[in-house]
């Protein structure tokens, strides 16, 4: 696995996907700071562009920093730029799941001249200052209530919601991030727990690390083409929150998949694969 140094001295490493045609896309995995391997191959997508994948400081196979305040998301920003150098690239697309979408709209606002395409995948909304509440999410997981497994889900999202959860609570609501409670989203959810970095994601979204008013005023003016992908049955992000966070850019293309929850390459390949290779291309 290639790897590079940030300006801190922590070896940060990557992978590459894919010897499709043109420039590489770069993708942000989300957790926060989860192990990007949960990506997999984003359903294929490397046979349409190649990708670059980085594990960030502290997952993965990336190293753990000396300064534990380096996880925060506003100073990961510089990570990804020390990255473009490190590949040689004038303007990256970029791709980014979940709670990197932050770090993406952040980097984004500071060097928006080196963003081609961005395409912001179930995004979390924290960097604009969008909050989801119960309510919000409760609004979703109706439309799974004749999935068999919706009532134990459903109150286990209850006692999580009111602080009272337990540790086999939130394995119960797991269901509500997929499209399919199949083989295989139960595979991905097994996975889960031994990529996370706790501890790193708890800093990750700490005090300083978002700036709302400054960032919306700033992507306000973002002359940079933006995918914006909602599943429609996520409640990690539901839809009609993710719609607000596309309307806050003057070029950006709002999509909600079918059928798809948190992780839509999982859902639904073929169609996850086109939307987004249709954006990028």
């Amino acid at each position: 696995m290639p790897t590079l140094t940030a300006p801190d001295g922590t070896e940060l490493a990557y992978r590459v996907l894919g010897e499709g045609a043109g420039d590489p896309v770069v993708c942000l995995p989300g957790g926060p700071m989860r192990d990007s391997v949960y990506l997999g191959d984003l359903g294929g997508l490397p046979a349409r562009r190649p990708l670059i994948v980085p594990d960030q400081r502290g997952a993965g196979l990336s190293a753990t920093p000396e300064d534990p305040a380096s996880y925060r998301c506003d100073r990961l920003v510089g990570d990804v730029e020390v990255l473009r150098e490190h590949l040689g690239l004038d303007r990256m697309d970029l791709l980014a799941h979940s709670a990197a979408a932050n770090l993406a709209v952040r980097y984004a606002e500071q060097y928006p001249h080196r963003v081609g395409r961005l395409a912001l995948i179930t995004p979390g909304t924290d960097a604009v200052g969008l909050a989801v509440t119960g309510e919000d999410r409760r609004k979703v997981g109706r439309l799974r209530e004749n999935e068999p497994w919706f009532a134990s889900a459903s109150a286990a999202f209850d006692a999580i919601d009111v602080g009272e959860a337990t540790a086999d609570d939130w394995v119960t609501i797991a269901p509500f991030l997929y499209g399919r409670w199949d083989e295989t989203a139960q595979a991905h959810r097994a996975a889960e727990e031994a990529q996370w970095n706790a501890a790193a994601a708890e800093v990750f979204g700490s005090e300083g690390a978002f700036d709302p008013g400054v960032t919306r005023a700033v992507i306000a003016a973002l002359d940079t083409p933006v995918l914006v992908l909602a599943g429609e049955f996520d409640l990690a992000s539901p839809p009609h929150v993710v719609a607000r966070l596309a309307e806050l850019f003057p070029r950006a293309e709002f999509v909600v998949q079918s059928g798809a929850g948190h992780y839509p390459w999982l859902d639904d390949a073929d169609r996850f694969v086109s939307t987004t290779v249709s954006f990028l291309n």
